[in-house]
């Protein structure tokens, strides 16, 4: 933070006064970016698309900069999705209540405004039906190899008889 503007001296003066002194610490040597021009502006670019480019820029998913209510739809809509490659009905059943406790939690919360979307409880019986009836039948086993049954062999004293 600069110190105030001391009183009598003009603003002009004062602002160059400090970019004076800035320059002389070396403060503005060997910033990224020195020596190029800036981009140029675009008067078509809205404020959605300068977000979304600063965020690749930055290396942000787009999907994080939602707010709360919007994200969990989205999560909403990606559930089938994500619990089709879940190994058994259990963790799919606890991947949608994780879920719903989470929209529960967000219900309980003061909303942000008016207008912020509710998201919805996923319908934990349905994603069930739908990873079974996805799932791939099960490879039905090899049948198991018959062994001829060995004849018994008699004892010597049985064989004289």
């Amino acid at each position: 933070m600069t110190q105030r503007k001391p009183p009598g001296v003009s603003f002009e003066t004062w602002v160059e006064r400090q970019i004076g002194q800035a320059q002389d610490r070396g403060d503005f040597t060997g910033l990224r970016g020195a020596g190029r021009p800036l981009p140029a502006f675009d008067p078509n670019e809205t404020a959605y698309d300068w977000a979304v480019a600063k965020a690749r820029r930055e290396g942000v998913a787009p999907a994080d900069m939602l707010p709360p209510g919007l994200a969990l739809r989205r999560e909403r809509d990606e559930l089938p999705a994500r619990v089709a490659a879940l190994p058994s009905e259990d963790a799919v059943r606890a991947v949608a209540e994780d879920y719903n406790a989470r929209v529960e939690a967000f219900w309980r919360r003061p909303a942000e405004s008016r207008w912020s979307p509710v998201p919805g409880l996923a319908d934990v019986d349905a994603l069930v039906e739908g990873w079974r009836r996805d799932r791939p039948p099960p490879a039905p086993e090899p049948p198991a190899a018959q062994v001829p049954p060995t004849p018994q062999r008699r004892r010597w004293w049985q064989r004289r008889r």
